[in-house]
């Protein structure tokens, strides 16, 4: 009996060992997409007054949570009986993020678009909540689509591992995926808070502390809106990035023609040109209805 249970613990404890190795393998191959994906969502969760950020931000991360616990187990059958449909979802994934990320380019471009907190434009609570339910969802729809090549890639890593290695390493990661993104998101948002703590704190306090604690709320609260932009962009950018890779990657002969391009640079106009593409059809589309 006591062997038995030895020899229980021994092959749990190897299971563990193997998932710990393989996770670190599938966060430093995933550790890019997951940078974008912190980019991306820090962009979708910003513009919201300043009372309403951390029940937004927790509405998303529900969002994201759900999202992950409805693709993995899709991600687990399609990698064991339909293996040919994964190519397809993901191209559909980065048509989605190269259209939203060039409607940006081009909201950008056409006129001066700045993020405005929801309540700075109307004082109607009902066109509050409605506004923040459609941001909300847009979020949660542009996380899933990153969660599909996220955990796609992260099964690719472990495919020749057994079923529980698999299954564990894609699940710590899609969770990771999740707190690492909106915790940092979360304490992004509540930086002019911070500071403004500092200030007040700096006022209890003497000489160099006082003067320290001062600075450094200061420049919190200037610094936010900073972050907040150039996170903005970063997130546009990582969206055509992903979307355009979609295509580079997975289809030979877009691979081939943009052989002679940097990755990146081939990614982004990959992502640029289809989101065109798109943008131009949906445009078409609404004008025929119209008439």
């Amino acid at each position: 009996m006591a062997g038995g249970l030895l020899a229980l613990f021994d092959d749990v404890a190897m299971l563990l060992d193997d998932t710990a190795a393989m996770s670190k393998v599938a966060a430093k191959k995933t550790a890019a997409l997951l940078g974008d994906d912190l980019a991306v969502n820090a962009e979708k969760a910003t513009g919201f007054h300043a009372s309403r950020e951390l029940p937004v931000i927790w509405a998303i991360t529900k969002g994201a949570l759900l999202n992950k616990v409805i693709i993995l187990p899709i991600a687990f059958l399609l990698s064991a009986y339909a293996s040919w449909l994964i190519v397809p979802i993901l191209l559909l994934g980065g048509a989605y993020l190269s259209y939203e990320g060039t409607e940006k380019v081009v909201e950008w471009i056409t006129r001066s678009h700045k993020n405005k907190p929801v309540a700075s434009e109307t004082s109607d609570t009902k066109k509050i909540l409605h506004s923040e339910a459609s941001k909300i969802k847009a979020a949660i729809r542009t996380d899933f689509i990153l969660s599909i090549e996220i955990i796609i890639i992260t099964l690719d890593t472990v495919m020749s591992q057994s079923i529980h290695i698999q299954v564990m390493v894609v699940s710590i990661i899609a969770l990771l995926a999740v707190i690492a993104v909106y915790g940092v998101v979360a304490v992004l948002v509540r930086m002019d808070d911070a500071g403004v703590q500092l200030i007040e704190r700096a006022k209890l306090l003497q000489g160099v502390v006082a003067r320290a604690s001062h600075i450094t709320g200061e420049f919190l609260i200037y610094a936010l809106p900073k972050v907040i932009h150039l996170l903005g962009i970063i997130g546009t950018i990582a969206m055509l990035l992903v979307g355009g890779g979609m295509f580079v990657h997975n289809i030979d002969a877009v691979h081939h023609f943009m052989s002679m391009l940097p990755t990146l640079v081939a990614d982004l106009i990959a992502g640029l040109v289809i989101g065109m593409m798109l943008l131009a059809s949906m445009k078409l589309i609404k004008l025929v209805r119209s008439n």
